[in-house]
């Protein structure tokens, strides 16, 4: 990926509003699968800007607002992301002891104890 700073910027703006859309679809995985193009257009960017400030071409960069933007809306929307899955995880986490305690198992006799039969309780009370 090496060329103009305006190619370079085209390409990671692609990649940014494709998984900005995927991340407004809560489609993760679809937006998990854009991270490795994400990284390599952004080191491409940022090499080819290096190389041309090693060149002294130095011109005004007209791409930067547009990508601060997708930016800054991918940043929001990963965010919003990770909340979402969080939620998730927690009503998995939450619903996990409620299905175990109907959930067949093995007692302490080896034999295995259902819904049906109560598991051994230890109850320890000092005066």
């Amino acid at each position: 990926m090496t060329g103009s700073l305006p190619h370079a910027a085209a390409v990671l703006a692609d990649i940014l509003a494709r998984e900005n859309e995927a991340l407004t679809a809560l489609d993760l995985v679809a937006a998990a699968a854009l991270l490795a193009a994400k990284t390599r257009a952004t080191e491409a960017l940022a090499s080819t800007h290096a190389r041309h400030a090693a060149a002294g071409r130095t011109a005004p960069l007209a791409f930067a607002p547009a990508l601060r933007d997708l930016a800054a809306e991918n940043r929001r929307l990963l965010e919003r992301a990770l909340a979402v899955q969080g939620q998730v995880l927690d009503i998995i986490a939450q619903a996990v002891p409620r299905a175990s305690a109907y959930a067949p198992r093995y007692g302490n006799a080896g034999a295995l104890v259902g819904a049906t039969q109560a598991l051994p309780v230890a109850i320890a009370a000092s005066a």
